[in-house]
């Protein structure tokens, strides 16, 4: 089987670890992973700011570089809702670059998704022990339906014990673009976001996108919370934690 992993712009800039854990993950199911070196961006914040053009050409360089794998596999659900949710309307009118987005979407997996569903995977090798709570990450939610996966596998860690927060759904106020034109709205949203993640008790808020990790991270560590860890749950199925320490 193989399967491209597009290990997105913030994880490659921001956390690496994400895309490291997530290619553990891949190689220990037995997967040929291809990883186009060329890689950049989905297009998602060019789309979301209405610029079209830019969009589309980050969208027809991305079907280009996955055009010859099984399945695209993507830690982020923000990412995994563009490829798999916008490019066939973006490319609308190239009618070869449209049958392509649909060729590619039919193809793409959010990694918790992939995992649960393609691999059926039923046990993890994870040194990662302590109690989570999980934050649902608005566009994976919303456009990919992830919710039950991530939990799915989560239950299936010998160590973990999963705490949910009142309102797991909520958002955390990131949103791109949203959290710099808005940035008063947005703080207040992510500070009820960390109300409920302490509320938890929790070891550690895990989540499958990186905005929201990064957006939390930082409001729990301004409120002087160092304590929490903001994790990737491709780190915690394999114990690969990046920026924290377990």
């Amino acid at each position: 089987m193989r399967v491209g992993l597009f290990v997105t712009c913030l994880a490659d800039v921001m956390r690496p670890s994400i895309g490291l854990a997530t290619l553990e993950l891949l190689k220990r199911e037995g997967c040929e992973v291809i990883f186009p070196e060329g890689q950049t961006c989905c297009g998602q914040p060019a789309y979301n700011s209405g610029d079209r053009h830019t969009a589309q050409e980050f969208a027809r360089k991305v079907i280009s570089e996955f055009a010859d794998v099984d399945y695209v596999v993507i830690p982020s659900g923000s990412c995994g809702g563009m490829v798999k949710t916008h490019y066939e309307e973006l490319l609308n009118d190239s009618p070869e670059y449209r049958a392509r987005a649909q060729w590619l979407a039919a193809r793409t997996y959010e990694l918790t998704d992939f995992l649960v569903n393609v691999l059926n995977v039923d046990s993890f090798d994870t040194t990662f022990q302590g109690s989570i709570t999980y934050h649902d990450s608005c566009a994976g939610l919303r456009e990919l339906g992830i919710k039950k996966q991530p939990r799915k596998l989560l239950d299936r860690l010998n160590h973990v014990e999963v705490k949910e927060m009142s309102g797991p759904e909520q958002c955390c106020g990131f949103g791109g673009a949203f959290s710099v034109k808005y940035g008063d709205i947005s703080s207040r949203i992510v500070d009820l976001k960390c109300d409920d993640i302490e509320a938890t008790e929790a070891d550690a808020v895990v989540l499958g996108d990186l905005g929201c990790m990064m957006n939390i991270e930082g409001k729990l560590r301004r409120r002087g919370n160092h304590k929490t860890k903001v994790l990737h749950i491709a780190e915690v199925l394999t114990g690969l934690v990046g920026n924290e320490t377990e």
